[in-house]
């Protein structure tokens, strides 16, 4: 992985910020098109990162971890709205826009982890930077994966299980929003201590499968 990673934190923010955002950005088109124009007439359905930026989410957290050079990549831009009751297929709909982001973040690391592999000729910083933004879309889609709220795995889960199972989910995730930052800090210490090391060995192991290099 040393390998590959660029030296320059400005380019590691900008993948992490852009990433975040593309995330985002998927959520609101999965609801669009399962019917729900709600993200796409409040303006969310745009790459332009203006609307989507959260002060603490989108750049003091993020800035405060690549700049330390921190083996964590994590932020959040602005939740996308959307209506599930708008949504047509209501069995599955929310899943499916739970599940919409995490699957951008790791399309996009399949695909630049495939030019790593195989990008033979490229000049070396092309590698890099497709080795970094791998890495990072790897860490944030895996991580929105677990099944903590707010994260995508989370409500995922909560949409997929039948109305009587979920209803013990939600009032979990009604509780832990109620919280507030507390709640995200605890989270984040939780993970810190018990789960940041297997987590991030999985993450290098992803990714060295997908590049070829460790």
């Amino acid at each position: 992985m040393s390998n590959y990673m660029i030296p320059d934190a400005i380019l590691g923010f900008l993948i992490l910020i852009i990433s975040i955002i593309l995330h985002e950005v998927a959520h609101g088109y999965a609801a669009n098109a399962l019917g729900d124009p709600t993200a796409r007439l409040s303006g969310r359905l745009t790459l332009n990162p203006i609307p989507h930026l959260d002060l603490m989410g989108s750049i003091i957290i993020p800035a405060l971890l690549v700049f330390t050079s921190s083996p964590v990549y994590f932020g959040w831009a602005k939740p996308v709205p959307y209506n599930p009751y708008n949504l047509t297929h209501r069995r599955w709909g929310e899943t499916f826009v739970a599940l919409a982001g995490s699957s951008t973040n790791l399309l996009l690391a399949v695909i630049f982890g495939l030019i790593v592999r195989f990008g033979f000729g490229l000049p070396s910083t092309a590698i890099s930077i497709a080795a970094l933004i791998t890495f990072v879309n790897l860490f944030l889609g895996l991580f929105n994966l677990i099944p903590f709220p707010p994260l995508d795995g989370y409500t995922a889960l909560r949409s997929a299980l039948p109305w009587s199972m979920s209803q013990g989910l939600a009032n979990f995730e009604h509780q832990i929003r109620n919280a507030g930052a507390l709640a995200l800090i605890l989270f984040l210490i939780a993970f810190s201590y018990l789960l940041a090391a297997p987590f991030f060995l999985l993450v290098l192991r992803i990714f060295t499968l997908l590049t070829g290099s460790a």
